[in-house]
Parts: C-alpha cells; sequence; structure tokens
C-alpha cells in the first residue's frame, strides 16, 4: 500500500479537529444481543431438545423454571420438544466485542499541537459533536 491520499491543508494544524472512531483490537467485552444485533434477538428462535436424554430433560426445565424467557413449546411425535422464543430478548449465547473508542483530537495529520483528545461515550455523541462542529464551519464560511 502507498501513502495515503491526503489534502493539502488551508491553515494551521491548530485549525483542525480530527474525528477518529477505533476499536481496541487486545481486548474483548462481554455485549448483549441488541448491542451485537443478535439474529435470534431480533427475529426469536427456536430451540429443539430431546427430553428423552438426561442433557435434553436438563435444558428444558432450565427453559421452563430459570430462563426467563417467554416461549411457547410444542411437543413432537419423536419426543423432542420445540420452544420457539419471540424476539426482542436474549437469547442463549455469549455474544461479545470489541470496545469502540469515539475520539476527537486537536489538529490533523501534521499533529496534535495541544495534546488534547476528548473521547466520547457513544457514537451518538460523537456523531452531535461531529455534526455542531460542521454547522460551525458552514456558519463560518457563509459569513466570510
Amino acid at each position: 500500500m502507498g501513502e495515503p491520499f491526503r489534502l493539502q491543508p488551508v491553515g494551521p494544524a491548530d485549525a483542525y479537529q480530527t474525528f477518529a472512531l477505533r476499536t481496541r483490537s487486545d481486548r474483548q467485552i462481554k455485549a448483549v444481543c441488541e448491542q451485537v444485533n443478535c439474529p435470534a434477538w431480533r427475529g426469536g428462535w427456536e430451540s429443539v431438545i430431546d427430553e428423552r436424554t438426561d442433557l435434553g430433560r436438563g435444558q428444558a426445565a432450565y427453559i421452563r423454571q430459570t430462563s426467563g424467557r417467554t416461549f411457547r413449546e410444542q411437543p413432537r411425535a419423536d419426543g423432542m420438544t420445540v420452544f420457539r422464543f419471540d424476539s426482542g430478548q436474549r437469547c442463549f449465547a455469549e455474544h461479545r466485542t470489541r470496545p469502540e473508542l469515539y475520539l476527537v483530537r486537536d489538529g490533523d495529520w501534521r499533529g496534535n499541537p495541544t495534546g488534547r483528545v476528548r473521547r466520547h461515550d457513544s457514537a451518538q455523541d460523537w456523531v452531535e459533536h461531529a455534526q455542531h462542529e460542521l454547522g460551525r464551519f458552514n456558519e463560518d464560511r457563509r459569513r466570510g
């Protein structure tokens, strides 16, 4: 890969801000279904349990008595039980994700003259900050 294409700035580095999104490749965290857009959470799911085995009886007992999930069950003639779970509830998988860092630093690709870096707690805050700064830029540009 070659050098990245960069526009030549028209002002000093301290006249700029850089908005960056980073992920930490060295760390994973547990996440809930909604955070990872889990298909089971979105559309519901079915678990087919063989209640003729000790494992299956234990799984079925957990679903019925402890899981706290909303479900309908349908016994089948072959000894299996189909548990149908509604969407919008946590599935049984353990999801993991890498945390995202929403950063804004002073300066541009030439450097950060103040050393200041702001870390937003959410993507929404980061986007709102970017929109606010772009609005200020457009207003200054309009005024000349």
